[in-house]
Formats: structure tokens, sequence, C-alpha cells
């Protein structure tokens, strides 16, 4: 039977989870081979909370571990026992499915970003919204500026399919998406 993890005490969790994250990380950096990927789910929670005013543990720590799944050696049984039903539940609806090539990834999640619940949103656009940030600010290695330019697109076409979400944090996508590569 899943566990349900209770949310009451919500400071405790967002830590646990990002603790959690950190470790899950711990050998991981960005596309630009020198910043540590955890550094992009504290910029999640900061946006989620500095400029969402999300204060929901659930969405919180879902933030936190939302590429775990996808990324990491953790498997969605040992989440949901850790993090309990809701929690997993969250990043699962996050994490992309590991058999699709890129092109099919992308289409995917342009296609499923509508029937995300609430919590699975609000990740989104600020995961959106800071990847954008991060290939103008720490660009990956190698990436020319049409790749940069097709993976804004591709974000905006994602986005288009849970606006009316949170204004503020769909604000933060454009304002991201305003430095998109000129070519």
């Amino acid at each position: 039977m899943p566990r349900r993890v209770r949310i009451r005490d919500g400071a405790t969790l967002v830590v646990r989870a990002l603790g959690f994250a950190a470790e899950a990380h711990r050998t991981q950096f960005r596309k630009d081979r020198e910043t540590p990927a955890i550094n992009h789910p504290i910029r999640l929670l900061q946006l989620l909370v500095d400029v969402g005013g999300v204060t929901d543990p659930l969405v919180l720590a879902a933030a936190a571990l939302h590429d775990v799944l996808e990324d990491c050696e953790v498997g969605f049984p040992e989440l949901e026992a850790r993090f309990g039903t809701e929690v997993a539940g969250v990043v699962f609806e996050l994490s992309d499915p590991p058999h699709l090539d890129k092109t099919a990834m992308r289409a995917w999640a342009v296609e499923t970003a509508p029937r995300l619940s609430l919590p699975a949103r609000l990740v989104k656009l600020a995961d959106k919204a800071v990847n954008l940030n991060d290939l103008i600010d720490w660009p990956p290695a190698g990436w020319s500026d049409a790749r940069k330019a097709s993976y804004f697109d591709w974000s905006a076409d994602v986005v288009a399919g849970i606006r009316g979400t949170h204004g503020a944090l769909e604000l933060a996508f454009d304002g991201a998406y305003a430095r998109r590569p000129v070519l």
C-alpha cells in the first residue's frame, strides 16, 4: 500500500527533499559542466517562493526533487517510501519517459503539459523560466545560438499549454523568454 507522508510539517518535508536531492545529484553538473546540478532545484525553490509566493510544501518538495527520477539512480518506489504518494506522484508527472528520443520527448511534453496537476504546473513554470535563464547565464558547452533558440521556442510551446496557472510565474517565464538568442 502506498505510504502517505503527512505534509503538516512543511518545512521539514522541504528540507528533507532538498537534502535528498543534494545527495542524489552529488556528482552531477549542469550542461555548462561547471555548475553543480543541485543549484537548479535551489533556483526553482527561490523563484517559486520569492516571485511566485508559493508556500505549499507539496509543490516545494516536488520542485526540489523534480529531476531525481530521470537524472539519478532513484526509482519511484524509493521516492514514494521517503516522501509519500503525493510528492512522488508530482515528481513522476514532471519526469520524461525514459524510452523517448529527443524529438518524441519534446512532442510528449507539449502534449501532456495541459493535463498536469496544479502542483506540477507550478514546478514546470519555474523549471522552464530557470532553464531559459541558465541557457543565457551559464550556456551549455557547445550549444549554438540556434540550438538555444530551439530550446526557448520548445519551452514556450510547453508553457502555452499551462498558461493561466500563475501570473507571476508566467511573467518570470516571459522575462526569461525575452532573452532568447536572436538569429
